[in-house]
């Protein structure tokens, strides 16, 4: 049987990550969906080694009533150890808001209670007053982006025992895109089906470059210059070879969101420095520029909303992810035909 004795909640340290699950709450905060999924699980693998035998459950934040804090922080018949997980805590109700940061002045010992946030400003209000909590310990995941991208498939491969080069890695990234989830997919595959092999460009690039592996960079890159039919036939194509639509989106996201930040750069910086606040190789600053001349503030607005909505649809919110993806297309290469 578990050891019942009750813990005392440790201090917090100044990043606030010194805190064991139990008797306290994790904040889980940032825009890296993945990431964040992996401190969750990070947490409760820390408590199945407290207790193989923790009760665990997961809510909404906008499911989260005072009747289920109060279940919550209610003392167990059994003083059993549970984790507990609410995401979108920036759903929660403004009424619950006063209780749950009651419960966390106190938290049960016996209870892990993981609190998941995108890091937008919606709830903040409800996060400053965690944060100011000792018995609250903070992860937060930052956006990858960039050189980061990089350094990301790296730490993927070293996961799963194996080892990347430059090029390789650079071929990955350009080939899926800024979709950590579809990156980490993509590595975890390839050390599958090259198990002891170090990943380089020549394991890599039939897999994930080519007419028959066309990925979701060289279709945003299509519709970006305007080119509307080759992007669409390019986007058919990955659909019918099994791309999945957040790859897609992901690399959409990724093309867009460097374009936007070329637009809006300080004029006069030298290549290098440019591209490090694009958050590109300086290679790619030419490529940029070339469908730059075709945009403006305007047109960037309307294709960033374009990607956000085609990737909600193809995460769930549309049931037809390919017209969601074709829909996509024809706003991006409409915004900038319009000009």
């Amino acid at each position: 049987m578990a050891d019942r004795t009750p813990r005392k909640a440790p201090s917090s340290d100044a990043a606030g990550k010194a805190l064991h699950p139990l008797g306290s709450v994790t904040l889980v905060t940032g825009p890296e969906e993945l990431l964040n999924e992996r401190l969750v699980a990070g947490a409760r693998a820390a408590v199945r080694r407290s207790d193989p035998e923790a009760e665990t459950s997961e809510t909404s934040g906008d499911q989260l009533t005072m009747a289920a804090l109060g279940e919550l922080s209610a003392p167990s018949l059994f003083s059993s150890t549970r984790f507990v997980v609410v995401t979108a805590l920036d759903e929660v109700p403004a009424d619950v808001h006063d209780g749950l940061v009651t419960y966390a002045t106190q938290p049960d010992p016996d209870i892990a209670l993981v609190l998941v946030h995108s890091g937008g400003p919606k709830g903040s209000g409800l996060l400053g007053r965690l944060r100011k909590l000792p018995t609250v310990a903070e992860h937060r995941s930052e956006a990858v982006r960039g050189r980061g991208l990089a350094e990301f498939v790296h730490a993927e491969a070293r996961r799963h025992g194996s080892r990347v080069d430059a090029e390789a890695t650079t071929l990955l990234v350009e080939a899926v895109g800024g979709d950590l989830r579809a990156l980490a997919g993509a590595v975890e595959q390839l050390t599958q089906d090259f198990p002891g092999r170090p990943l380089t460009r020549d394991v890599v690039a039939p897999y994930f470059s080519g007419r028959a592996d066309v990925k979701g960079y060289e279709i945003a890159d299509h519709a970006l210059y305007g080119r509307t039919a080759a992007a669409l036939e390019e986007l058919r194509w990955a659909l019918d070879i099994g791309v999945g639509g957040p790859a897609i989106t992901g690399s959409f996201a990724s093309a867009v969101r460097g374009l936007a930040r070329l637009v809006g750069a300080a004029r006069g910086l030298r290549d290098a420095d440019l591209a490090k606040d694009v958050g590109v190789p300086p290679w790619k600053l030419r490529a940029l520029r070339e469908q730059a001349r075709g945009w403006d503030e305007h047109g960037l607005a309307v294709a960033i909303r374009a990607v956000a909505r085609a990737d909600a649809d193809v995460k769930g919110a549309s049931a037809n992810a390919a017209y969601a993806l074709e829909r996509m297309v024809l706003a991006i290469t409409g915004a900038r035909l319009e000009r």
